[in-house]
């Protein structure tokens, strides 16, 4: 038998044996706590923080943009997106069933949304409807309990405020896909984040690192479920925690005249085609119009595939901008030009008379006149007036048309003007070395005459038809057309002002100059000019006509009516103007597509938009025009510089503009003297059928 001693030297073993045992797990225990606690207390600290908060982007608005004279052109509502966090999504088939069933669509489309992003980490929402209505976001946040991860993002909309009147110039924004996103983080260096909207053209694609501004972020507390319940700050619980406040985006104020703008908008009512018009002073772009156009405001809230595919697949391009992206053959608009280089060159002058019998032959061609009869005798006033072709194909058989190139690329045609705009094309003005380098072959002669009526190679846009026309008004200086007047903040500094720039000055001879304003002035106020349906009293302006050929017509056809042709083989109109023909203030250049006719089709929209500048800026200076109506050119001339009047600009015409500084009344003389609405404007026959 053992006696006690012995008893416990036998146990003694294995209590040593216990005892390592507990103390080695409580080391290990004390060891892990201290891991867990000490080493990564930090972080772990950290996790159950992210836990417990949610890190909410706060969208910084962006930036306005603003008329020359303030009135808002763009502006931010709020709208609201319903969004998921996988992170917090319980029951996840009951939840999207009650989901899909608020939102009106299907279970299968919500779950095919998430697992779209399922690869991305489960705390970042997703976004499952965008602009939902304000009764579906009532219901979601009510019935939050039977919705776990299940929240409403409000978001910053875009919206227009003379929608498609402005859509080309001003552009849009729409939200960056994937594909894209690498690329345009290299392109622009700026750290683009999924869900982000961008500028997609005009002013919003050019100006938008200034416009975006930089987002904000706001902690939020949310339960286990994911559901918010209150706004985060730094305090003893949450030591470090910095919600960083929005920072908006910087203003633009543009060059453009609203009124002016919608003047042209509302004048190319069922009308395709471009209007422009340009301060003759400072190249500053007073309105640009393209139709037809879009609703950019759709971009922003979610566009839809039918609406994409309704502007892609449409024949008639309304995504494309007609002021600078197309262009066009200038038909007998670029007579002045011609009749500039003739001149100038010493070709004609004021002397030179031709008869017109409705051909010119060249070798074995007849190149016929607009006018099938003729026009008889011709002068050098009398050609440009009554759009003569013949007289520009005897022109055309005696100048080189490196000649015209020469006057035609000073002019600025030819070649992009560098408005700050995106995609503007060149156009095309021929020379012997393009014709050698495209086809081989050696210029013609006869192409010159083609040429020298706007047709055959020449294309420009309507942009550098109305730059044409300013520089001649304004005698020889060339500006780089301009549509932004300044960057600034919220605060009204101005962080950056863009003045006038001269990128041409030359030297036209008084003669040319005076010879080939008359006879626009003619074109314009004499009967039997192309444009003289378009007078108006006290609308005194000098303008040319044009019709451009859209395929060529043989010649037992091409004296056909215009209008019974079909519809795609109808000539374009055009119309070029300035205004007042004494101290020109306004050019303008309008493109209708197949008008058949300049002075029918284009010419209210020209009338129109120098009506609402002139009565605008110049009311006063109206009753000197009317006085002037009756006038020739030269009286006219001869009055001004005898009796000359201030051309001051009204600094508060109240008659005309409501409390925002919108343009409410506005009107031009008819030939009778009787006030006339500019909008709309009434169809007005042609002086002929040719322009």
């Amino acid at each position: 038998m053992f006696g006690e001693d012995d008893l416990v030297k036998s146990h003694q073993e294995r209590a040593d044996v216990i005892f390592n045992i507990i103390v080695i797990a409580f080391a290990i225990l004390l060891a892990r706590l201290w891991y867990l606690q000490i080493y990564r207390g930090k972080q772990f600290f950290n996790y159950s923080l992210e836990n417990r908060l949610r890190k909410d982007v706060v969208r910084a608005p962006r930036g306005m943009i603003f008329s020359r004279n303030n009135v808002l052109l763009t502006h931010n509502v709020p709208r609201f997106d319903a969004i998921v966090t996988p992170q917090y999504l319980e029951s996840s088939d009951e939840t999207v069933e009650y989901l899909a069933e608020i939102l009106g669509t299907t279970p299968d489309s919500i779950k095919k949304t998430l697992k779209k992003f399922q690869g991305q980490a489960t705390y970042i929402p997703v976004v499952i409807k965008k602009n939902i209505s304000r009764k579906e976001v009532a219901i979601i946040e009510t019935e939050s309990s039977r919705l776990p991860g299940v929240s409403v993002e409000t978001f910053i909309s875009r919206e227009y405020t003379d929608r498609d009147t402005g859509a080309h110039l001003l552009g849009y924004i729409s939200e960056i896909s994937q594909e894209k996103l690498p690329r345009l983080r290299e392109r622009d260096k700026y750290d683009y984040k999924q869900g982000d909207f961008i500028g997609q053209a005009g002013i919003e694609q050019q100006f938008d690192l200034d416009i975006r501004g930089q987002d904000g972020y706001q902690f939020m507390e949310v339960d286990a479920r994911g559901r918010a319940r209150r706004h985060v700050t730094s305090d003893d619980l949450y030591t470090g925690i910095e919600n960083k406040i929005a920072e908006p985006g910087k203003n633009i104020r543009l060059t453009i005249d609203r009124d002016v703008q919608l003047a042209a908008y509302h004048a190319l009512d069922g009308k395709d085609g471009a209007a422009v018009a340009l301060d003759i002073e400072t190249g500053e772009v007073l309105a640009m119009v393209s139709r037809p156009a879009y609703d950019p405001g759709n971009f922003s809230t979610g566009l839809t595939s039918n609406y994409w595919g309704s502007l892609v697949m449409d024949e008639k391009r309304p995504l494309r901008d007609r002021t600078i992206q197309e262009h066009y053959s200038p038909g007998s608009t670029f007579k002045t030009l011609t009749h500039i280089a003739a001149l100038e060159e010493g070709l004609i002058n004021e002397n030179t008379k031709i008869v017109c019998n409705g051909g010119y032959r060249m070798g074995g061609r007849v190149f016929h006149c607009w006018k099938k009869e003729g026009h008889g005798v011709v002068d050098v006033i009398k050609a440009l007036q009554s759009s003569c072709d013949v007289f520009y194909y005897m022109i055309g058989n005696r100048i080189d048309i490196d000649v015209i190139y020469k006057y035609a690329t000073m002019f600025g045609m030819g070649q992009r003007s560098g408005i700050i705009l995106p995609r503007e094309t060149s156009g095309l003005i021929p020379n012997q070395e393009w014709k050698k380098k495209r086809t081989g072959v050696e210029w013609q002669r006869g192409e010159t005459l083609s040429c020298v009526i706007g047709q055959s190679f020449v294309n420009v846009t309507p942009l550098q038809l109305a730059m044409f026309y300013s520089t001649l008004a304004n005698e020889g200086k060339l500006f780089r057309p301009h549509v932004v007047k300044e960057v600034f903040s919220n605060t009204g500094q101005v962080l950056k002002r863009y003045e006038p720039e001269l990128i041409n000055e030359f030297k036209i001879s008084k003669k040319t100059i005076d010879l080939v304003k008359h006879a626009l002035f003619d074109t314009a106020n004499v009967q039997g000019g192309t444009a003289f349906a378009q007078k108006g009293v006290g609308l005194q302006m000098s303008a040319k006509t044009g019709t451009a050929q859209v395929i060529g017509f043989s010649a037992d056809k091409i004296f056909n009516k215009c209008e019974n042709q079909e519809y795609r083989f109808r000539h374009h109109g055009l119309f070029t103007a300035y205004a007042p023909s004494i101290n020109p203030k306004i050019a303008v250049a309008v493109v209708i597509e197949h008008g058949c006719h300049g002075g029918s089709a284009a010419g209210p929209v020209a009338k129109a938009m120098i009506a609402a500048y002139l009565n605008k800026y110049y009311p006063k200076y109206q009753e000197k025009l009317v006085a002037q109506d009756k006038m020739t050119y030269q009286e006219a001339l001869d009055d001004t510089r005898a009796n000359p009047v201030p051309i001051i600009m009204e600094t508060n015409p109240k008659d005309f503009f409501d409390e925002q500084g919108v343009l409410v009344k506005n009107f031009f003389l008819d030939k009778s003297g009787k006030n006339a609405a500019i909008v709309p404007v009434p169809a007005a026959s042609a002086a002929s059928e040719g322009e």
